[in-house]
């Protein structure tokens, strides 16, 4: 955990990379309380250990399915698409455990240990967070961690979209790619000036965040983007971007990180 001393900082953004509809702005100072955060996403290794110790049993495993995204998915595999987004697909199976589904012969907990778990609900994370003291951020808590004490900067680092520094969709979405399309493990990318690793790509990240209460929205937030964001259509691997999603869901691209709760 990093520890972070609480200030005001510019929370959102206005800028031309944003998404309007995705509520980014306006900008405007927001003021966080000291908490401490989790330097990394909670690995496969951490949430094995909790389901070891409680047999908690997660939504995808309740469910019976989850989404997977088609390119990490066995040749053989004819899984239900997703109509709007054909690039996912409703895997019978797919859980934390095997988050290729049970076709694949990727087991998370053998050959994925430091890899963020995926495929977990917001559910699922709060339920960690009972077993381990902790809580998931805020919005606020997430940003303001996120960006490591840049004012109204896109990146964890600064201003310019360096690639080579997180794990984000390379080549022509979702055709080709010329990397690994797939999670990379925690800390294989340098830390922002706080401490913390793979704040933007890699996988998005659940917060406590409602979407728009305004508008009775009710749908959970995800913060950070993920390995499948791309600039020629989700530009969301930056520090303001947000994504709403429905509590229950479960995915191959998201996970969480762990924060202090308030004593």
């Amino acid at each position: 955990m990093a520890d972070l001393n609480g200030t005001a900082f510019l929370m959102g953004s206005d800028d031309p990379l944003s998404y309007p509809e995705d509520l980014e702005g306006p900008v405007r100072r927001v003021a966080v309380d000291s908490f401490s955060i989790g330097i990394t996403t909670v690995t496969v290794r951490e949430f094995a250990a909790f389901v070891d110790a409680t047999g908690f049993v997660t939504d995808a495993e309740t469910f019976g399915d989850s989404l997977v995204f088609a390119g990490t998915l066995p040749a053989e595999d004819r899984s239900p698409v997703v109509p709007e987004t054909p690039w996912w697909r409703v895997v019978p199976g797919a859980n934390w455990r095997a988050p290729a589904g049970p076709q694949s012969l990727l087991d998370a907990v053998r050959d994925l240990p430091d890899h963020p778990v995926t495929h977990v609900s917001r559910r699922d994370a709060t339920a960690f967070c009972a077993w381990s003291g902790t809580g998931l951020p805020s919005e606020a808590q997430w940003e303001f961690a996120a960006r490591g004490g840049l004012e109204q900067q896109p990146f964890p680092w600064g201003s310019e979209p360096d690639l080579s520094r997180m794990n984000t969709w390379r080549g022509h979405f979702p055709g080709s790619s010329t990397d690994t399309v797939y999670t990379c493990a925690t800390k294989t990318f340098d830390p922002n000036r706080y401490g913390l690793y793979e704040c933007t790509g890699n996988v998005w990240e659940w917060t406590t965040g409602v979407f728009d209460a305004s508008r009775r929205d009710r749908r959970g937030v995800i913060r950070g983007g993920s390995h499948l964001c791309h600039a020629s259509y989700c530009r969301r691997y930056r520090t303001s971007a947000r994504s709403g999603v429905s509590e229950d869901t479960s995915t191959g691209h998201i996970g969480f990180r762990v924060c202090s709760i308030p004593t």
